[in-house]
């Protein structure tokens, strides 16, 4: 799960913001396919967070909208939910791909039921007042996951945190946020009681795989949608309690949108979120951060892959 409620230098954050917001967004072409017929209107503003697959997701929902003739800007890599929900709420954002569990627990401050179904229904009902609706949801996560050495998983027999009991003593390495929440650090003590647990503050996952590497770390959180979670040298361990909540990807789109659009508008969304996958935003992420490809770009050839551009 990504936890963008942490804010770095908050005051240049929201006016890095203010001034994004105030800028022409940038177009995002067709290629040579010929241009869908406009649908006219205003166009719809997309934002992103400022993380690598929550800005492929928003150019594939706008590139997505765009082959089915909707104007659309983007307002891309604008920051936490603490500085894009209150533009979000007033409408001058109306198109956010969001991650269903940490909107509910980091942007709402509320306890998460654990499965994706009942996430959508809770999260729909938090934005209601704010008249912002949800579509569907996708099977893609981008979640916290916790991983050991493959070689001491098959040594000890470890598939779930569970099993880290077997263990003398299991090093949890994070970042420092993970120390108190529940759905990390706090979670290994309070919900699996694993007596045998301390914690390290690793801030970034480059370091955490290096102290994993050598041993200084026994387990690591890192990104479902990070390379590293589908590395063979690691496995991913099943949280059989439940710490983390689902963090399916969901659209939050502005109700006035979803009214002025219709039923059209929905599809065009739904269809791109039935075909995102866990594994396929992974493959995504590789691509722009350790490949150097342009968001935009990767999202264009997700789309003309899937049939949807």
């Amino acid at each position: 799960m990504r936890w963008t409620g942490n804010i770095r230098g908050a005051v240049l954050a929201v006016l890095a913001v203010v001034a994004t917001l105030g800028l022409t967004a940038c177009g995002g072409g067709s290629g040579d396919q010929p241009a869908a017929p406009s649908k006219g209107g205003a166009p719809i503003v997309v934002a992103s967070f400022n993380f690598t697959d929550s800005q492929i997701l928003a150019e594939i929902y706008a590139g997505a909208l765009e082959a089915k003739g909707y104007p659309v800007a983007r307002k891309l890599n604008l920051g936490s939910r603490e500085l894009i929900y209150p533009s979000l709420k007033s409408g001058e954002l109306q198109f956010l791909p969001e991650y269903q569990g940490a909107a509910i627990t980091t942007g709402f401050g509320k306890d998460a039921v654990k499965d994706a179904k009942g996430e959508h229904e809770q999260l729909a009902k938090l934005f209601e007042a704010d008249g912002i609706g949800l579509l569907d949801y996708a099977a893609a996560e981008d979640k916290d996951v916790y991983l050991v050495k493959a070689d001491l998983a098959k040594e000890k027999g470890l598939r779930t945190i569970g099993d880290l009991k077997k263990l003398d003593k299991v090093v949890l390495a994070g970042g420092p946020e993970c120390e108190k929440r529940l759905p990390c650090f706090r979670g290994f003590q309070d919900v699996y009681h694993l007596s045998n647990a301390t914690f390290q503050t690793v801030q970034e996952i480059g370091p955490r795989v290096q102290q994993l590497e050598s041993g200084a770390a026994t387990v690591i959180p890192v990104d479902s949608v990070s390379p590293v979670a589908g590395d063979g040298k690691y496995v991913v361990l099943q949280d059989d309690l439940g710490i983390e909540p689902t963090e399916n990807v969901v659209p939050a789109v502005s109700k006035k949108v979803l009214g002025e659009r219709g039923p059209d508008f929905a599809n065009a969304v739904n269809a791109v979120s039935a075909k995102l996958t866990t594994d396929g935003l992974r493959e995504l992420n590789a691509r722009v951060d350790a490949d150097g490809e342009p968001a935009a770009d990767v999202a264009k050839d997700w789309l003309s892959q899937q049939g949807l551009a």
